[in-house]
């Protein structure tokens, strides 16, 4: 990735797509769940969303496979996917720019206060 890419964001965008087409390849059921899993990702990205790309890479990965078995979506994520989810940013430590911005102020507050 050069430096053009990385601002512009060039490269994301023709992962993104990547994965939409490998997403569409799986059945309805789980391209309903992927949509569902994106939406639940993506507010703890940050700025950038660079953070979320191999996480959202290894869920496909598994949707994927799981698919290819013969499984329904619940016997692979139950009925829970807000909850799957956040157990996936919390395992990988994906945070959002406000955690960042929170940290960040703290720190600032604390610094400022001499502790």
């Amino acid at each position: 990735m050069n430096f053009w890419e990385k601002i512009t964001g060039s490269d994301m965008t023709k992962e993104m797509k990547t994965f939409e087409a490998r997403a569409k390849k799986l059945p309805a059921e789980y391209q309903a769940t992927w949509e569902k899993i994106k939406e639940n990702l993506w507010p703890h990205s940050d700025l950038t969303g660079r953070n979320l790309m191999p996480i959202l890479d290894g869920v496909l990965g598994l949707l994927e496979e799981r698919a290819a078995d013969g499984q329904s979506v619940q016997e692979v994520l139950g009925d829970d996917i807000k909850g799957f989810c956040s157990e996936l940013v919390g395992e990988e430590g994906a945070k959002s720019f406000r955690d960042k911005w929170r940290k960040q102020l703290n720190n600032n507050i604390t610094k400022k206060l001499g502790k």
